[in-house]
């Protein structure tokens, strides 16, 4: 009875055109249906509910009414609970009228009583109305950008065959105008320059070291996207023989498209317009590389020249690293270790030759000039008696020494200026292939991986008995000016960019190659020979004693121009270089006018000051007094900044000098 008697109420409340969940009227349900029918809603359907509840289960409800849907929600109606659901959550959600915005609800509520740590605003949380408003605005601003932008394609291919000489630039440029902001965007002419020409044969070419016509050709190639294997002479010796055999003359450089000959740059210059590129492309590499053509060359292996000439006196070394007894000894209150004494290598030699004790003497001092043994102490070259020698490899430097591989390099020695010409064409071939265009930025992690770099460091040990005190004084200057810089990016390769000061005293100092038998570390390099046995900023002692034998090597004055060709594998230092030994001076000078172009030195008129690079005031020494400094830097400027600092220096009133922070971090 209680059942049919509320479907009769239900009836009864639908035919009277009232409903008194929603308070909507008959008419307007009318209008409902009639508007599903107009518009193809037949397939929905809304369903309204009504539950009634009894006072005494009022208790029940309530604690039912937090499992009840978000989108759902109950009212109180002449004591009963009447629950709405919601529209379907395809329909659009209503927003909140303008400067009303909902309390977020509390933890515990939604969590059942539990407290939870604090999360970051979701994105049902509503914005202050001023955030609000900037960010609608923001979002306005970059969508006007992105749709300007967007057009440019469509603008470009409209106006591209509409110039009609009124505006050059309309072909290249466009604007784009929007609220407060100007855009200007220009096309690259250069089409072909990030698109790779494909193609499946291989285009070769023969090259030197630091050639000028290599390195256009290089451009080339590279401008037009088309890959290319260099075959280096310098780096591969052998195929200079190939180069012959193919075209006759050992000139380079000489390109090869697959295995027909293209010729030099002339031949390449006429390959400059695009379509007789791609139809040369497709003419000669649309098919692969035969057999017959210059092959890739071969990594990880050195070319097989054959056996070095053994030098003429390792029969007897030989003899005497296995006969001599060495072993630690007591000297001076010192223990030195691996050693044996003069006297004991005489009677060998005596017992080994048959020989007299006096030729014995001669041979010992052949041993100690080619650097096969030296005195523990460095007082003689070789003397009979009670005097302490050691061989090269029992030197306490060997350790510290990356030139040294497992033994001593017993070929006849090489003169320094061949060896120091070898490795500077290596380190040419690394910088054509890992450097920037600048030569101020190096790609080490690829260095380290090359194959330039592993025959670089194979050749280095050719350094080890080189006779150093034949060279000249120019050909010093060129030689450890170029090992300087080698050195560099060898102990960059290897051990990595130093930290800190103390990772950089132990860079600078411990990183080192033998070199004519002693070594040389970057610091004995520069301060030592290059700069006349002078003192290292904050160092009170020099290089060199007065007893040392690299001594004899270092240059007699100090030229402040070398400080401009040495890089020291940081970026506030002279970019990357090497030098010839017949024209250095020019070169060092060439090298101060492009240090001081870049922010090496900035003349301020206004403050009467002038900002120099930290280098000139570690070695303010060798440029002279500041005074003196200023007349001596404004021959290496440009117009552009010696005009005001002749200027300052004119007028005769004080002028500051400030000192740039140097940026220690690797030139990477």
């Amino acid at each position: 009875m209680e059942s049919s008697s509320t479907e009769m109420k239900q009836n009864s409340r639908n035919q009277n055109g009232m409903s008194s969940d929603t308070g909507t009227t008959g008419d307007d349900e009318v209008k409902l249906e009639e508007l599903g029918r107009d518009s193809n809603f037949s397939d929905i359907e809304i369903e309204k509910r009504e539950i009634v509840i009894d006072e005494e289960k009022n208790q029940e409800m309530k604690n039912e009414n937090d499992s009840v849907s978000n989108s759902d929600s109950s009212s109180v109606i002449n004591g009963k609970t009447q629950v709405i659901t919601g529209p379907l959550s395809q329909f659009p959600k209503p927003e909140a009228p303008p400067g009303f915005h909902k309390s977020p609800p509390k933890p515990e509520e939604e969590n059942g009583g539990r407290l939870e740590r604090s999360q970051s605003l979701s994105n049902n949380f509503s914005m202050p109305t001023i955030g609000k408003f900037f960010r609608e605005r923001s979002n306005s601003f970059s969508t006007a950008i992105y749709k300007g932008i967007s057009s440019l394609k469509d603008n470009n291919n409209s106006n591209h065959g509409n110039n009609n000489g009124e505006n050059p630039l309309s072909s290249d440029v466009t604007e784009i105008h929007l609220s407060g902001i100007e855009v200007i965007v220009q096309k690259n002419n250069n089409t072909t320059l990030n698109r790779e020409i494909e193609f499946k044969g291989r285009i070769s070419f023969f090259s030197r070291s630091n050639c000028r016509d290599c390195a256009a050709i290089r451009s080339f190639f590279r401008e037009k996207g088309l890959r290319f294997v260099e075959i280096n002479i310098d780096v591969y010796p052998l195929r200079e023989k190939e180069l012959i055999e193919r075209t006759g003359k050992s000139s380079v450089p000489q390109v090869f498209f697959n295995e027909k000959l293209i010729g030099g740059l002339v031949s390449i210059n006429s390959l400059r317009n695009e379509i007789e590129l791609e139809k040369k492309v497709k003419e000669i590499l649309d098919k692969r590389c035969p057999d017959n053509g210059p092959s890739i060359p071969v990594y990880g292996f050195d070319d097989d020249i054959g056996e070095e000439k053994m030098d003429q006196m390792i029969d007897i070394i030989r003899v005497l690293r296995q006969r001599l007894p060495i072993h630690d000894r007591l000297m001076r209150l010192k223990i030195v270790k691996n050693c044996f004494a003069g006297s004991e290598m005489v009677e060998a030699l005596i017992q080994q030759l048959d020989c007299g004790r006096k030729k014995a003497v001669e041979i010992g001092k052949e041993m100690a000039r080619k650097h096969f043994i030296h005195h523990v102490f460095g007082q003689n070259d070789f003397e009979d008696g009670n005097h302490f020698y050691r061989f090269l490899e029992h030197e306490e430097f060997i350790p510290k020494s990356f030139n040294f591989r497992g033994s001593t390099n017993d070929c006849e020695p090489k003169t320094a200026i061949e060896v120091g010409d070898k490795l500077t064409k290596l380190m040419f071939a690394i910088l054509e292939s890992y450097a920037s265009e600048d030569r101020r930025h190096l790609d080490y992690t690829g260095i380290r991986n090359s194959e330039e770099f592993r025959r670089y460091v194979n050749l280095t040990k050719d350094l080890q008995r080189v006779d150093i005190l034949k060279l000249t004084n120019d050909e010093k200057l060129t030689f450890f000016m170029n090992l300087y810089n080698s050195m560099v990016i060898h102990a960059v390769a290897r051990v990595g960019c130093p930290e800190g000061v103390i990772d950089r005293k132990a860079f600078y100092g411990d990183f080192q190659y033998i070199i004519g038998g002693y070594p040389y570390s970057l610091n004995i390099i520069k301060n030592g020979i290059l700069r006349s046995n002078r003192r290292q900023p904050l160092s009170w002692t020099k290089p060199f004693g007065a007893g040392d034998k690299r001594l004899e090597v270092a240059l007699p004055s100090v030229d402040p121009l070398i400080h401009f060709g040495l890089c020291n594998g940081t970026r506030s230092s002279p970019k990357v270089r090497f030098f010839s030994g017949q024209i250095i001076e020019a070169e060092l000078r060439a090298a101060a006018r492009e240090f001081f172009i870049g922010d090496a030195l900035v003349v301020d008129v206004e403050k009467r000051t002038v900002y120099l690079s930290g280098i000139i005031k570690w070695f303010l020494v060798d440029f002279g007094q500041e005074r003196d400094l200023l007349k001596w830097v404004i021959e290496y400027l440009d117009p552009t900044k010696a005009g005001p600092l002749a200027h300052l220096l004119n007028d005769e009133g004080p002028i500051s000098i400030v000192y740039l922070r140097y940026d220690w971090s690797l030139n990477t």
